[in-house]
């Protein structure tokens, strides 16, 4: 049996060691990274995507392009990961994070062909993130939670470039509100931002620059019944989750009768049931009605004829808010409902605009909504991505209170600081941080080059204006010039920045460190050449997984 290959592996199963596995991982995260790069900054291009259903979404927001891409690589999914990890904790700043990692791999596979062990370069991009963030701290600027005019600079950075760059000045100002109007300032003077108290609506038809912040819940509902009131000044509102109907029997029956009498009584019964349920609703005092599921037709006629104004089939997200707004309680069970289970406020309904405004009156209550307004239902769905992203760093610039310049300044100057901090780094690692902090200035040459501007001459005037000492000097992609980007308003939160740094140089290290890749299908992942894997942009082999089968 000597020299005999021993087969562990099934006939379908596919196998990768060594540096075939990380050319492959490699070359798969780089593509995702570069699928992304042309929307970067204020002249970023927008993606169109198209559903396998046929839905269209047009937009440039990162963590969306990758959500919506059909990736089944185990690799460039770990780069996706990277996107979702930015929005949840930063709200922004993904394109820059999932940029960062694949330029991190690029350079991570040039060490690995100079024969750079992959443990010394995963050593040296720990103790440069670790160093970088550090850096972003130090040059990070202190705000005050109270300065409004920063803060709509920082909305209107995280907006320009984005669907809602048009009306940026009337929608920062909108979105620094709403935050204020959610923050709370505890008693040892931090600030903490509710978003959960914080709604956004959208409505088609109109202007974006039509948009406005609303006190109370917004309900796009119509009411029930066209007898019932649309206005209730002094509003008694209960908000229920379950339905006002019949409950069907769980198994199937048969009803025989044998005259009409006897069917006659049987529907006064139902009748009487469903004029059950509506009293008991109006034993509580209850005069409007939002529930969640059904109301009965019958049911509705009788809340009409007490003058109950009723809506029914709700969004869950919109009782919750309410509940939030009026201070009531969700009803479940109207045998157990009470008038303690009531929201108190008023409610209005717009005809022509098609909607309620709801607000509280109690103290505890509190809430409000940002009713964004777009043509179309494209531009108003990128509107809001651009808002929500807006909404996320305004609220993290309250609570963490600083700031950086932007335009590629922190990126560039962190780097400079690497590598002064390089020359201290004894062995290979030394190479690792270096590459690190090259990686990083991806951003400003991107950033330039989706200007139209060249991003060597652009990055030698960025290094040489940080040289002097400039440590906000950032690009001005409108002019090409280099400017100190913190005094002309183009500010971006330091907890983005310290993110985006810390899951790439994490992802990329996740990737560096697999070097065998047993897969119980087919591993290749290369197409006609233009497909985002490997044989694609990322530019490796193509039938990575080819003639693989049945190895050991």
């Amino acid at each position: 049996m000597q020299g005999q290959p021993m087969i562990i592996l099934g006939e379908d199963s596919q196998r990768m060691k060594d540096k075939s596995a990380q050319e492959h991982n490699i070359s798969a995260a780089r593509a995702v990274a570069e699928s992304v790069r042309s929307t970067l900054g204020p002249k970023g291009m927008d993606k169109m995507l198209v559903s396998s259903m046929g839905d269209v979404t047009v937009t440039n927001d990162g963590v969306t392009i990758l959500q919506e891409m059909d990736i089944d690589n185990p690799t460039a999914s770990m780069i996706v990961e990277v996107a979702e990890t930015q929005e949840d904790e930063a709200g922004d700043g993904t394109t820059s994070a999932v940029a960062i990692a694949g330029e991190l791999l690029k350079n991570a596979e040039d060490l690995l062909e100079q024969d750079i062990h992959p443990t010394a370069i995963i050593k040296g991009f720990d103790l440069a993130a670790t160093e970088a963030k550090a850096a972003v701290e130090d040059i990070s600027t202190e705000v005050d939670p109270d300065d409004e005019e920063l803060l709509k600079k920082v909305a209107e950075t995280s907006m320009t470039g984005k669907g809602a760059e048009l009306n940026k000045e009337l929608l920062a100002q909108i979105i620094v509100d709403a935050v204020n109007a959610v923050t709370v300032e505890t008693e040892d003077g931090e600030h903490v931002v509710d978003l959960e108290y914080l709604n956004v609506e959208t409505q088609t038809g109109s202007a974006a620059g039509e948009s406005e912040l609303l006190e109370g819940a917004v309900v796009d509902k119509d009411p029930v019944h066209e007898e019932m009131p649309t206005t209730v000044e002094d509003a008694k509102v209960m908000l229920m989750d379950t339905a006002i109907e019949l409950e069907e029997t769980e198994v199937d029956a048969q009803l025989s009768v044998d005259d009409p009498s006897q069917l006659q009584n049987f529907l006064d019964k139902e009748e009487q049931q469903l004029k059950d349920l509506v009293d008991k609703v109006e034993a509580t005092g209850a005069n409007v009605l939002f529930c969640q599921k059904n109301i009965d037709d019958m049911a509705q006629h009788y809340l009409a004829q007490k003058g109950i104004l009723a809506v029914k089939r709700s969004k869950k997200s919109d009782i919750e808010f309410l509940k939030e707004v009026l201070g009531a309680n969700v009803v479940s069970d109207l045998d157990s409902a009470s008038e303690a289970d009531l929201g108190h406020g008023s409610v209005t309904r717009d005809e022509a605009e098609g909607l309620f405004y709801v607000e509280g009156s109690n103290e505890d209550a509190h809430g409000v909504t940002l009713l964004l307004r777009g043509s179309t239902d494209h531009v108003v769905d990128e509107l809001e991505r651009g808002v929500m992203d807006a909404l996320d760093v305004v609220a993290a610039t309250v609570t963490q209170g600083q700031v950086l310049g932007g335009g590629g300044a922190p990126e560039v100057e962190v780097a400079r600081r690497l590598r002064d901090f390089a020359d201290g780094v004894e062995g290979r690692e030394q190479l690792a941080v270096e590459a690190f902090a090259d990686a990083l200035e991806i951003i400003p040459r991107t950033l330039a080059k989706n200007a139209g501007l060249d991003g060597i001459d652009t990055l030698v005037d960025l290094r040489a204006a940080h040289e002097d000492g400039q440590v906000s000097a950032g690009l001005n992609v409108f002019t090409g010039d280099v400017e100190d980007t913190l005094e002309t308003g183009v500010v971006e939160p330091s907890h983005a920045k310290r993110q985006a740094i810390s899951s790439a140089a994490e992802a990329a290290n996740l990737v560096l460190k697999i070097d065998d890749i047993i897969a119980a299908g087919d591993l290749s992942t290369s197409g006609d050449g233009d497909e985002g894997g490997p044989g694609g942009p990322g530019g490796a082999p193509g039938g990575m997984g080819g003639g693989m089968g049945g190895m050991m």
